[in-house]
């Protein structure tokens, strides 16, 4: 795979993301607006410091590897990607506490709220976690779901009349709007360099993420940047989506695991045995369990 385009072929491939909406929840989407550099603008950078006429020490693909992989940050912010996109406001607070973009959000002091909410089906609503308290766990049979779609278009219908009223009242659009519920979609222009772009997907694609800004984020992963940016992506699903880091103490239960002389996978009681002193004493550990399920990832642990 290579990073170099030739300039037809960089034009073609921008005439046909930017602009395209690709529809993301009901009614979101996520719009590619600009483009500033590519995987050889991340190489471009790296070797700044080799000086001109400098023997190229190692081809594009393993130096952006080596890059991601020591965490050497700097060349990916060389390349900078500008979006338009739609997304409900529950959810974009959650966006923009990524304080490491440039946003221009659009104002409901100055223009009418998007005639558009998010809406939720029947089969989708999800029950709280028991072991997490900010996430979801399953989703709600559709018979039970029903009732509660129902009434939410019911409320998001008064919502919009009761604005919508206010305004031919002559009420201040900025004062009018203070009922309208989070789910009315904003849209908004999201500038970022690519690695605060990655840092963001690193998060936002990761299961524990909400599912609503997690589908924006592997939109705008898998649609938009895996295709402008072919082998940092390839770089990133390697070594930070699909990586595993290992804690002290994580190397520890492996290797006494390791030193028991059982044969692996071990059991959920060796790994008790093995489990960090620290933990013992504990009836609920977060730690351990993320330990255990790290290692039963790899095949050293069985729940049997």
């Amino acid at each position: 795979m290579s990073s170099e385009h030739s300039p037809a072929q960089t034009t073609s491939l921008l005439d046909s993301l930017r602009w395209e909406k690709f529809p993301v929840l009901d009614d979101g989407f996520v719009t590619l607006v600009d483009v500033m550099g590519d995987d050889a603008s991340v190489v471009q950078a790296a070797r700044v410091s080799y000086g001109e006429g400098t023997r190229k020490v190692s081809d594009d693909r393993q130096l952006i590897r080596y890059l991601l992989r020591q965490a050497h940050t700097t060349p990916f912010e060389m390349a900078e990607v500008k979006f338009l996109v739609r997304v409900p406001m529950d959810c974009w607070r959650q966006w923009v506490r990524h304080r490491t973009a440039n946003i221009n959000e659009y104002s409901t002091r100055y223009s009418l709220a998007i005639d558009s909410m998010q809406s939720t089906g029947n089969d989708s609503w999800r029950s709280q976690a028991t072991s997490n308290r900010q996430g979801s766990d399953g989703f709600l049979k559709d018979n039970d779901g029903h009732p509660l779609t129902q009434s939410e278009q019911e409320l998001q219908s008064l919502a919009r009349k009761v604005y919508e009223e206010r305004l031919q009242a002559g009420i201040a659009r900025e004062q009018a709007r203070k009922d309208l519920p989070l789910s009315t979609y904003t849209e908004a222009y999201w500038k970022i360099d690519l690695h605060n772009l990655l840092h963001f997907l690193a998060l936002r694609m990761d299961s524990h993420a909400q599912l609503e800004i997690r589908k924006y984020a592997e939109t705008i992963g898998y649609e938009i940047i895996a295709k402008l940016f072919p082998l940092c992506w390839e770089a990133f699903l390697d070594y930070r989506v699909h990586a595993m880091r290992l804690t002290q103490l994580d190397r520890g239960v492996i290797h006494r695991l390791a030193s028991s002389g059982k044969t692996l996978p071990a059991s959920r009681e060796d790994f008790n045995v093995a489990q960090d002193q620290s933990w013992v004493s504990l009836e609920r550990c977060r730690e351990r369990d993320e330990c255990f399920g790290k290692l039963a990832s790899l095949g050293l642990v069985t729940e049997s």
